[in-house]
């Protein structure tokens, strides 16, 4: 069975599952993460919380690579029989919703270790991974290659996890941030050289045609991906330089009674809409220096509430068991 036969064929299981499928793709959404990460960090478990923001946005990054190297279209793109129910602008391989989800939920499955864990992770990750495909925004291939990347990064998170962990503690909080922001420039770097080796390829405008022809959006492959490699080193440079400023200052534990957790989630995704979205409402779009610097800036801000600036609010409303 070819490639676009085996979407259609997942298409016609029924109309039906176009709103369950919405809903498991909404779960490795940009969307459901900037929930999901302040909730358990600051909610359920801090240490679970620093290690899904880890693996979230590192794994973001490696995809994003591969996107602009691999140039691979969306089902949707290539063929008027599949139907496009979600829009996307960036390339297709690998699926990085797939992808995520495969260290996300193997993240939180491999911490707690226990069996109905495995299991709720399982279901999520095949079903997220289905879900891409329903809705014809990826091949079986793509989401077969993001299942397997997600494996390979939660397993070199799982084997080195610790052991990185303790040379970094052991740094100054200068160090630290200093060594966040290398990392984070690196990660930029290589999104810009992999950019610049692939402008010689020009998008089909059979893609284009096909990709608008039901109302969505017109793919902008290279801009997205650039987009979400600064999402991705904006927010893990923000995430590291708060942990690293809230440390010395007693740091942080999300226990505590159930109202007072429920509570620091409420006001935390305040400060969360201030950066997240009135940022964006006077930043710089686009491509270039200026925006580049302006995104990786509003997204650092971001990350830096989650770990560091949130905590210390709730410090002084009295919302934590923290010193």
């Amino acid at each position: 069975m070819d490639p676009i036969t085996f979407i259609t064929a997942v298409q016609s299981l029924g109309a039906w599952l176009e709103a369950p499928m919405k809903f498991f793709s909404f779960l490795g959404s940009e969307d459901f993460f900037l929930l999901f990460l302040p909730l358990v960090y600051w909610a359920v478990d801090t240490s679970l919380g620093i290690q899904i923001g880890f693996i979230l946005l590192a794994g973001t990054g490696l995809n994003q690579y591969f996107k602009m190297a691999l140039h691979g279209p969306r089902p949707y793109w290539l063929d008027t029989a599949v139907r496009g129910l979600a829009s996307e602008t960036s390339f297709g391989v690998p699926s990085g919703h797939a992808q995520i989800a495969t260290g996300l939920w193997g993240m939180l499955a491999y911490y707690y270790r226990k069996p109905w864990v495995w299991v709720s992770a399982i279901f999520l990750i095949f079903f997220i991974g289905f879900s891409r495909m329903y809705l014809g925004v990826h091949f079986l291939h793509d989401v077969l290659f993001g299942w397997i990347l997600g494996a390979l990064t939660l397993w070199a998170f799982t084997q080195y996890w610790d052991t990185v962990k303790e040379r970094v503690v052991g740094m100054g909080m200068w160090k630290q941030i200093g060594l966040a922001f290398a990392v984070t420039f690196v990660m930029v770097l290589i999104g810009v050289l992999i950019n610049a080796l692939s402008q010689g390829f020009v998008l089909p405008a059979e893609w284009v045609t096909n990709a608008t022809r039901d109302g969505n959006e017109l793919p902008e492959p290279f801009h997205d991906s650039m987009q979400g490699i600064l999402t991705a080193a904006g927010t893990l440079f923000g995430l590291c330089s708060g942990l690293a400023w809230i440390t010395p200052r007693g740091g942080f534990d999300a226990s505590g009674p159930v109202w007072k957790r429920a509570v620091r989630f409420m006001v935390g995704l305040v400060g969360v809409l201030i950066f997240y979205a009135g940022l964006k409402a006077i930043f710089p779009e686009g491509d270039g220096l200026v925006p580049y610097t302006f995104r990786y800036i509003r997204y650092a801000f971001v990350g830096m509430w989650v770990s560091g600036w949130g905590p210390w609010v709730f410090a002084i409303l009295n919302l934590t068991e923290s010193k």
